[in-house]
């Protein structure tokens, strides 16, 4: 079976602006995979680089259900993030976020320190997905 490669409007299309070699989504056999997303601005596609973490990190989480759903799948379906952020000052921060997207019973998790991205912005993250 061939992967899928599914368009999540307007992610896809932003993604587009940069250039960036990447597809939002990918399924393939009940597995989805979803791309990092920088905090695009919902109203403008722009990214969202003079921001506190707090609202980066509320942005790639809405960003990130928009896709799983797109894909049929569901946050209580994802199986694992990654979490690639410029600060780990912003631990706290972000797990209070992140807390509130996944709940008690969140899935597995790994919080990478990284240096920069080009933009400006602050965190990412991608995961991956069961679809039932």
């Amino acid at each position: 079976m061939a992967r899928e490669i599914i368009r999540v409007e307007p992610l896809s299309t932003w993604l587009e602006r940069f250039k960036a070699p990447t597809s939002a989504v990918t399924r393939h056999d009940g597995t989805v995979y979803v791309s990092g997303f920088p905090p695009f601005d919902p109203e403008t596609g722009e990214v969202v680089a003079d921001a506190g973490i707090e609202l980066q990190t509320e942005l790639v989480l809405r960003q990130l259900k928009l896709c799983v759903e797109a894909a049929g799948s569901s946050l209580d379906q994802v199986l694992k993030c990654n979490v690639y952020c410029t600060s780990v000052e912003a631990f706290g921060a972000v797990n209070a976020i992140y807390a509130r997207f996944f709940g008690p019973n969140p899935p597995a998790r790994i919080f990478v320190n990284v240096p920069a991205w080009p933009g400006g912005f602050d965190i990412e993250i991608d995961c991956v997905a069961a679809v039932e």
